[in-house]
Parts: structure tokens; sequence; C-alpha cells
């Protein structure tokens, strides 16, 4: 699977990763329902740089279909509420 990190670019990760990373967005739609701004910070942080652990970065002329989308690293809370459906970041 292709993930883009909005600003970054884009890593080609393995679907069995995507338990471990669901866990992460689970914790991060919680925070963003109590309007935790520290925890959400944090959590994204986590999420992003477990992506970049587990994926494999694309060269920067590769532009290949992103079957998910991640927000960048500065993003505020209101940026990724607007981002989401109920599903959150990573599909399950």
């Amino acid at each position: 699977m292709i993930v883009r990190i909005m600003g970054e670019g884009q890593v080609r990760l393995a679907d069995s990763h995507l338990t471990e990373l669901n866990k992460l967005d689970d914790v991060l739609l919680a925070e963003m329902e109590l309007g935790d701004g520290p925890g959400f910070r944090s959590t994204l942080q986590s999420l992003l740089a477990k992506v970049r652990e587990l994926g494999d970065p694309l060269p920067d002329d590769s532009l290949e279909p992103s079957e998910l989308i991640l927000p960048s690293p500065d993003a505020t809370l209101e940026e990724v509420r607007e981002m989401l459906s109920d599903d959150g970041l990573i599909p399950g």
C-alpha cells in the first residue's frame, strides 16, 4: 500500500502493518473527540514516525496513487478533523 504524508512524500507500507497503525489511529480519534490537543499532537507524531519506520520511502520524483493520506506533522487538531471520516485516518 502507498501512504502519503502531506508535505513529505510517499512510502510503501505492507498491509500487515495496518493493525499496529490502527491502534494509534484509535487513540488519535479518542483524543480528537476529547479535544486533547497535547495528546493529539503526541499521537500524531507517533503515528507518522511509525509509518516512516515501517515504510520504504518512494523516490521524490515518483507519483503513485496513494491509498492513505496522512496529515502533515504540523497539522492542527481542527485540520485533521476536517480530513477525517468516521473511519479515522487508517481504514480498518
